[in-house]
């Protein structure tokens, strides 16, 4: 009889045992969280900004549990994202995520794009882009989809022509007029608002001018439109994931009206929300 109890009692540790390893391990893939909680990487505006509003006044009601991590760059989200340091990430676009899958090997996909953070051109020495003298120094990113961006942008306000066919990927070689010899100088993005006493114009990203204290709607002499652009922010996550019910809950709250409204009222146009998709 002794024999037999004690034998019951190993049964029973072993059994206990094993039910907890397998717990720990059906967590131990969820961007380091030790529950249902959607772990999610983002810069501070506007991403940081909309998922703190979801999280504080959407989450609960949606039976989403949310967790923000900040960055202060346009690399390591992505890097924490893949090496399952996060479940996702709201910060890029699409030409940009996919130039980084290239380059870096990752395979990261899009499930919504909630919103589009324009970019602008900013200058401390001119009102106008029109207005920027023979020779000026331009700061654009050094990034290779939002330096293409950028140039982009100053082909659109006529300050130079790029070759038939420049992409999201163009850079200064694809200049094919520069009637005010611009001369480009390439800067880490974060670095661009701290450059404008240095440089005569910077095209800065919207979530570093808005860091800054800039207002996009105020303060760029010139700013993206938002027709046909294909820059909008989108919510990323490992391939595999896209279906993850929590990350479906995040993305049907990023597109919705109450969502929308917020964008709207907090941005006045400094940021756009978009349709998701």
């Amino acid at each position: 009889m002794r024999t037999s109890v004690v034998s019951a009692a190993a049964a029973l540790a072993a059994l206990a045992l094993g039910l907890t390893a397998c717990g720990s391990g059906a967590d131990s893939g969820k961007g380091g969280g030790t529950d249902d909680t959607l772990v999610v990487g983002a810069t501070a505006v506007p991403a940081g900004e909309v998922l703190t509003y979801i999280r504080d006044h959407l989450a609960a009601g949606a039976g989403l549990k949310l967790e923000i991590k900040e960055f202060t760059d346009y690399v390591l989200p992505d890097t924490a994202l893949q090496q399952g340091e996060l479940d996702a990430n709201l910060y890029q676009n699409q030409p940009y995520l996919d130039d980084f899958n290239q380059s870096r090997g990752t395979d990261l996909v899009s499930v919504v794009k909630p919103y589009l953070p324009p970019m602008g051109v900013y200058s401390h020495r001119t009102g106008h882009v029109g207005a920027l003298a023979d020779g000026a120094t331009v700061a654009v990113p050094n990034d290779a989809t939002n330096e293409g961006r950028a140039l982009k942008l100053l082909a659109a306000g006529g300050v130079i022509t790029l070759k038939p066919g420049a992409g999201t990927d163009a850079t200064p070689a694809d200049v094919t007029a520069n009637p005010r010899h611009l001369e480009f100088k390439e800067l880490e993005a974060a670095q661009l608002p701290r450059s404008l006493d240095d440089v005569d114009a910077a095209v800065i990203n919207n979530n570093y001018a808005q860091d800054a204290g800039l207002s996009p709607t105020k303060d760029a002499i010139l700013l993206e439109s938002a027709k046909d652009n294909p820059y909008a922010n989108l919510l990323a996550v490992r391939r595999g994931d896209e279906d993850d019910p929590r990350v479906r809950k995040l993305a049907e709250l990023l597109v919705s009206p109450r969502v929308r409204a917020f964008i709207e009222d907090k941005y006045h146009g400094s940021v756009l929300p978009a349709t998701g998709g």
